[in-house]
């Protein structure tokens, strides 16, 4: 298991991370958000920890969601994104595609969206409902943008969600960790790569 802990954030949030919980293994569902090639220079201070989760997570039975962010046609499905960002990802394209070192299995849900949040116009919820799925692993990118939508939307849908501080990532640091301690405050519980496969590994045993 290769975790790396290069910034100890749960210990920067500390004063809003008070709620402590652990996700309940057969109840859980890993969310691998927007992991795309677009993304590959945010993706790369994290992809060793989100592989290792996705690894615990095959490993102890975990259902494993994949989103993957891309607009066919920008002018009819690209709403308020088009309007906000001026480039968008296209999607067949090359920065479309999910990043190979994730090595998705056939068995694995990849889900296709075009806004923020992972539940928006895809079959998320009824997926997660059909699995009896009621804990949500957060992990990917971008925190302050699609993750952190992400976690709000599940919260409404009364999922309890574990959002991972060093598994997610965004433009900079004062970003992340305003999202890390919005979501803290009033969304979910903060945790780190190290501590969720501690945990998922000692309920192998």
């Amino acid at each position: 298991m290769d975790v790396k802990m290069e910034k100890d954030y749960l210990e920067q949030i500390k004063d809003y991370n008070i709620r402590q919980a652990w996700p309940i293994t057969e109840k859980t569902a890993l969310l691998v958000i927007d992991m795309q090639q677009y993304f590959r220079g945010l993706v790369g201070p994290i992809l060793d920890n989100v592989i290792s989760l996705i690894n615990v997570c095959r490993a102890s039975g975990v259902k494993i969601f994949f989103t993957r962010h891309g607009h066919r046609d920008p002018e009819k499905d690209g709403g308020m994104l088009r309007r906000w960002w001026a480039d968008l990802i296209h999607y067949g394209s090359g920065e479309w595609e999910l990043v190979e070192k994730l090595k998705v299995t056939t068995k694995e849900a990849i889900l296709d969206k075009n806004r923020y949040s992972a539940f928006f116009g895809t079959d998320l919820d009824k997926r997660l409902r059909v699995e009896g799925v009621e804990d949500l692993l957060i992990c990917g990118v971008m925190t302050n943008c699609c993750c952190e939508t992400t976690a709000r939307d599940a919260f409404v849908r009364d999922y309890r969600v574990f959002f991972v501080a060093d598994a997610t990532a965004t433009a900079n640091e004062e970003l992340h960790l305003s999202s890390l301690k919005n979501l803290a405050y009033g969304f979910a519980y903060i945790v780190n790569t190290k501590h969720i496969c501690q945990r998922f590994s000692y309920s192998q045993r």
